[in-house]
């Protein structure tokens, strides 16, 4: 774990803020900060370069909570941030650890910089994944045909139609599971196309099995679901508390007065 130098404020009473930089030694004089590191005597806070120390550029950090209504379960939507410019952001849960914001998706809107909260995801899914609304399932296929960039999975049509309904997109994310308990999704592909028209007897779904981690199943009726894309599809992140953790890697003087999130109830 990488050495700190830690602050102590007088206003709220307690250690406020950590800093990247070790001085040999660190003394305040005439209301000026003046750090000594290998023999050389530095002054702080006059250098319009900011975050750099002792030649060393650093990133502006900040690490809070949103922990209102802690016994409930909610959705963190949006993070918006009051102050002169947008920050890279991550969210984290006591659920979710996969939040997160780039700085250039924030949208300046009266005064103040708002942007939806993306989830990164990982292919193949973990299993904390499965439970979240950008999981959908489908049901069990009839028969699966191809190979390779061409498998195609058909659904039932007859009497008891299997509906693939229209959420599922190209590009979405397609997963299997096999009897006798159905509890361990696997890996089957990326959905490349969707066609439902029982007229001409088609319900099915094609998929690309070539992408890494892929295989086709080894029997012709598993249970199919799937999984949209977590970055186009902003669920935000789920849990009963959020922290969050801003970074700035600007040379520039930065202000930053204030943290907000939209926040919804989760019902399961």
């Amino acid at each position: 774990m990488p050495n700190n130098t830690l602050t102590y404020s007088e206003g709220v009473q307690g250690w406020a803020s950590f800093y990247s930089f070790m001085p040999d030694w660190m003394i305040g004089m005439n209301n000026y900060f003046y750090t000594f590191k290998g023999g050389n005597l530095y002054r702080h806070n006059v250098n319009e370069l900011r975050n750099n120390f002792y030649g060393t550029q650093y990133n502006s950090e900040l690490t809070s909570v949103f922990n209102d209504a802690p016994l409930e379960n909610k959705l963190f939507k949006t993070i918006n941030l009051e102050g002169d410019a947008p920050w890279d952001a991550t969210m984290q849960t006591d659920i979710q650890d996969d939040g997160f914001v780039d700085d250039s998706w924030f949208e300046k809107k009266e005064a103040s910089w708002y942007a939806f909260v993306r989830n990164d995801g990982t292919i193949p899914a973990q299993p904390s994944e499965y439970a979240l609304r950008s999981t959908n399932g489908i049901g069990r296929s009839t028969t699966i045909t191809g190979t390779g960039a061409a498998v195609q999975v058909n659904f039932a049509i007859g009497a008891s139609p299997i509906l693939i309904g229209s959420i599922i997109s190209i590009g979405d994310i397609l997963y299997y599971s096999l009897p006798p308990t159905y509890n361990a999704p696997l890996l089957f592909g990326q959905v490349t196309n969707i066609q439902v028209n029982y007229p001409s007897n088609l319900n099915r779904i094609t998929v690309d099995t070539t992408i890494p981690g892929a295989t086709i199943p080894g029997i012709q009726n598993p249970y199919i679901m799937f999984i949209k894309n977590s970055v186009a599809e902003s669920h935000g992140v789920l849990g009963h508390y959020c922290v969050f953790t801003l970074e700035n890697n600007s040379t520039n003087k930065v202000e930053l007065f204030a943290v907000e999130s939209e926040v919804m109830k989760s019902y399961p």
